[in-house]
């Protein structure tokens, strides 16, 4: 087995200097597309709940980051890579970097479900891509695909960085950076297929915020009618 030096890696930068853009976690791109609140709760109010599922993904994550790097026949295993993208204000971590002889990088990152109808899981692989260009010094659009590791299927999928999943990425994380420097907390709406598995819904109280709503709503029309009423 060659050894990495033998091998001609490409050198990894290894400086972070932040600009006086507002860094966005890359984490933060999936919380938002799953639940722009969930993002907000997590990223602006700071505030964290544990669950079932929550507590299976870490377990995953941690498996995925245990141990030091590897090398095999033609290609290299970074595991828990700091990455960042001055440029765009992004930073994060890959669970795992596959570095290849011929200088191809291909992200990895691990998720316990299955694969979603959005692209929430996908956002966060192309984050990480546009932040390895960066902190690989490759040229944009240089990393055309990534996987995607669930551990119910316990397989990859394979996710293909084309110009309108990083444009959604890019576009995500403006957003993102926008509710951030703003502090905003956008209103709960109950929805039971995100609300039910969110870790945070205790905190979130969507049910609570839609009475809140609906009694509102209720108290502005008898006032409405009231007044139409008077003579």
């Amino acid at each position: 087995m060659q050894s990495s030096r033998q091998m001609n890696y490409p050198p990894q930068v290894s400086h972070l200097s932040i600009p006086n853009l507002t860094t966005v976690a890359l984490s933060a791109l999936q919380h938002y597309l799953y639940c722009p609140r969930q993002c907000a709760l997590i990223h602006v109010e700071r505030v964290w709940a544990e669950n079932f599922s929550t507590a299976e993904g870490n377990a995953l994550h941690e498996a995925a980051h245990s141990g030091l790097g590897e090398t095999r026949p033609g290609v290299r295993i970074s595991r828990s890579l700091p990455v960042w993208s001055d440029a765009h204000g992004l930073r994060g971590v890959c669970d795992i970097v596959e570095i290849h002889k011929d200088g191809t990088l291909l992200p990895v990152e691990y998720k316990r479900g299955r694969p979603k109808a959005h692209r929430a899981d996908e956002i966060q692989l192309c984050g990480q891509a546009i932040c390895l260009e960066a902190s690989f010094q490759r040229q944009p659009n240089s990393i055309t695909s990534g996987f995607l590791f669930y551990g119910k299927q316990q397989r990859r999928t394979a996710v293909t960085f084309d110009a309108p999943l990083r444009a959604l990425t890019l576009e995500i994380a403006e957003k993102v950076r926008a509710m951030i420097e703003h502090g905003q907390t956008p209103s709960a709406s109950y929805t039971p297929k995100l609300c039910d598995r969110c870790s945070l819904i205790h905190l979130c109280q969507p049910k609570c915020m839609r009475l809140k709503r609906g009694t509102a709503t209720w108290f502005q029309s008898q006032l409405n009618a009231s007044i139409t009423e008077q003579p």
